[in-house]
């Protein structure tokens, strides 16, 4: 026995995200095709360059022509070891009643823990600009 309104109620129920999906895709193509025709078609020399973080892009290949510098690598690093830091402690602090003393231990070695690492890069130089 169908349920009240049969199959047809069942496939309506997605009709509106069928339209949601057909709108994104005319959305999309519609940008994709109207791009060229509105947006400027006056290149010059600084248009068609590459852009590589700020450093002039150099005509010779990085492989033999001189020393790559690390320092956005080393501060990307450190963004994430951050940003990872913030992303295991935040479980803590919402649910920091709950875990007790063997929480605040659990967290204070981690933070002990993350320290010790960045006083080690602090020491090495990682964080200086020269």
């Amino acid at each position: 026995m169908l349920a009240q309104g049969g199959a047809e109620a069942g496939i309506g129920v997605y009709l509106p995200l069928v339209l949601i999906l057909a709108l994104a895709i005319a959305f999309a193509v519609f940008s994709v095709l109207l791009g060229p025709l509105v947006g400027p078609s006056r290149y010059n020399k600084a248009k068609l360059s590459a852009y590589e973080c700020g450093i002039e892009p150099s005509p010779q290949p990085l492989v033999g022509a001189g020393r790559m510098p690390v320092a956005y690598y080393v501060t990307a690093m450190l963004f994430i070891l951050f940003d990872i830091e913030m992303v295991f402690l935040f479980p803590y602090a919402v649910s920091a009643d709950a875990l007790g003393l063997w929480g605040v231990a659990a967290a204070t070695l981690f933070i002990a823990t993350f320290f010790i690492a960045d006083a080690y890069v602090w020491r090495r130089g990682g964080l200086d600009w020269n």
